[in-house]
């Protein structure tokens, strides 16, 4: 009888409620830890790939190789990263030129819009305004060089002075921006290359001297001829619209790094602050850097890319025992980078008062070039009202000045350099006579800037080194692109991700977009150069004299 019982136990419901939580949270928890298992798995199989620098040239390279499906880590700059955390990117505002086809290309992919439209510009000396520089797309299209002869506007030089640069076209056809090319132009100074080909003094002073100095940073006295033909050419022989210019909408950390950080990390790509490289290790067997020292951290890496400045780098050469075992490691400490300020003003835009009444602050052009004022100082002055998107409609004038070469500037503490500044602009803009500084920001980058000096192309590094696996980026790498500034930090950033993708059989090449050919009677010259400098090669004593 009793078999026959059916016993029955009571919960309460609460006890179903719980249980069925549990048992819930616990399926939740050992999938969660599934799938974490698999991400570290899958991470750990991923080629690691470490970029030093997280400018255009660095994050151009962990772009794409995490697109590529590598695991890349980015070491930043910070206070005890033993590099600055900013990068010459990011120093002082620049234009972004029409021949910037890569980042214009890289924008659009990240769907931000930073730029403004094309501006015009104008230079500066101490009498007052001396060129117009017009949009050249705009204007009607002529074959190069009639355009920056014929529609930029002269205020004060003269057309014959302004004829005078016209044998240059000659210098400017042999130099083909091969390594011959630039063995050949490299120990002469840009001033020197300047006169032999006939240049008068007035328009070295007014225009050439200027212009090279806020592209290459440094008088021309002080310049390589190679890099002031490289530069010429890019932005002013190659083709007419080439010296138009966009400017970014604010800083670009603000309105490009930044989102591109993010977008980033969202891809899985690392960021590690403050971490400074201190060495390398690397396989006695195939020379390749296995692990990379920062400080006390040890990171393992499978292809390194050192995306950083001059001065940062001679600073790891320094404290690396493994690349001062390296002759093209060596050299670079022969190079020299170059001091820049930069200096934001905000200045009363209410009514000035004049003897004849009142006027009000007008910066013809947002964007300015400026020459005379120092011996050896290139600068540029910009407004940020009619630039920066947050300053459109600020009741002061905002005004950023920038200057290079400026070794002469730092030692000066900020209310001197203000002063010094508003008696330059002065000069400039007369309605700033008598305008008063509300606020200022100065700030100091030594040694941020690559100097080409003569004979520094035998010293400079290229993207590969001997060390297999360890590729170099930046804008004073070698690179036969033949971009300039932030374009030619971003290429040469893609051509590093080229090389590691190259090195360790993985992903696909990342496009780079090469710049334009060049216009027929330039190719057509160039040829003809080429085949008489073949034949002059073929003549007895050819290689006898000097050159």
């Amino acid at each position: 009888m009793l078999s026959c019982w059916k016993i029955t136990p009571y919960f309460p419901n609460k006890y179903y409620k719980n249980n069925n939580k549990s048992s819930s949270r616990r399926l939740l928890c050992r999938l969660e830890n599934s799938q974490n298992q698999e991400i570290v798995r899958a991470k750990e199989s991923r080629k690691k790939v470490l970029v030093v620098g997280s400018g255009w040239a660095g994050l151009g390279a962990a772009h794409h190789l995490t697109k590529e499906g590598y695991d890349v880590t980015v070491l930043e700059g910070g206070i005890e990263s033993g590099f600055p955390s900013y990068s010459s990117d990011e120093v002082g505002i620049q234009g972004f030129w029409y021949p910037y086809r890569n980042i214009f290309s890289l924008v659009d992919e990240l769907g931000i819009k930073p730029f403004t439209s094309w501006m015009k510009s104008a230079q500066y000396s101490e009498e007052g305004l001396e060129v117009e520089f017009p949009v050249f797309q705009d204007a009607p299209q002529l074959p190069t060089p009639l355009a920056p002869l014929t529609q930029t506007q002269f205020a004060r030089l003269p057309m014959l002075d302004v004829l005078t640069s016209i044998p240059l076209m000659a210098a400017v056809v042999d130099f083909d921006n091969t390594d011959s090319a630039w063995q050949k132009y490299d120990p002469i100074t840009a001033r020197e290359l300047l006169r032999q080909f006939g240049c008068s003094e007035r328009l070295y002073r007014s225009v050439f001297d200027p212009l090279l100095e806020v592209r290459l940073y440094a008088p021309a006295e002080q310049l390589s001829a190679a890099a002031t033909l490289a530069v010429l050419y890019y932005y002013v022989a190659a083709q007419q619209k080439n010296f138009d210019m966009v400017m970014c909408r604010g800083s670009v950390r603000q309105k490009i790094f930044e989102p591109w950080r993010g977008i980033l990390k969202n891809k899985g790509c690392e960021f590690r602050r403050g971490r400074g490289v201190t060495d390398f290790f690397f396989s006695e067997e195939t020379g390749c850097i296995s692990e990379v020292l920062c400080g006390n951290d040890r990171i393992k890496a499978d292809a390194v890319i050192l995306a950083v400045g001059i001065s940062t780098l001679q600073d790891i050469v320094r404290r690396s025992s493994a690349l001062c075992m390296k002759e093209e490691f060596l050299n670079v400490l022969n190079l020299t980078s170059i001091d820049a300020l930069s200096v934001k003003l905000r200045l009363n835009k209410k009514s000035i008062l004049l003897e004849v009444g009142t006027m009000q602050i007008n910066i013809p052009k947002p964007c300015n070039v400026c020459s005379g004022f120092d011996a050896t100082t290139g600068w540029t002055f910009f407004d940020l009202n009619a630039i920066y998107e947050e300053f459109e409609n600020d009741e002061v004038t905002i005004l950023q000045a920038d200057f290079y070469h400026a070794n002469a500037f730092l030692p000066l503490n900020d209310e001197q350099i203000s002063a010094k500044v508003m008696s330059y602009l002065s000069k400039c803009i007369k309605d700033l006579n008598g305008a008063r500084v509300v606020d200022k920001e100065i700030t100091r980058y030594p040694e941020s800037f690559p100097h080409f000096f003569p004979g520094s192309y035998k010293y400079s590094l290229r993207g590969a080194t001997s060390f297999p696996n360890l590729f170099m980026a930046g804008d004073w790498i070698i690179s036969r692109h033949g971009s300039w500034s932030q374009e030619k930090s971003y290429v040469t950033g893609l051509e590093a991700a080229n090389r590691v993708v190259d090195f360790l059989g993985e992903g696909k090449f990342a496009k780079i977009i090469p710049i334009d050919e060049d216009e027929p009677h330039i190719e057509a010259l160039r040829n003809i150069n080429r085949s008489l400098n073949d034949l002059r090669a073929q003549l007895p004593w050819s290689g006898y004299f000097f050159q």
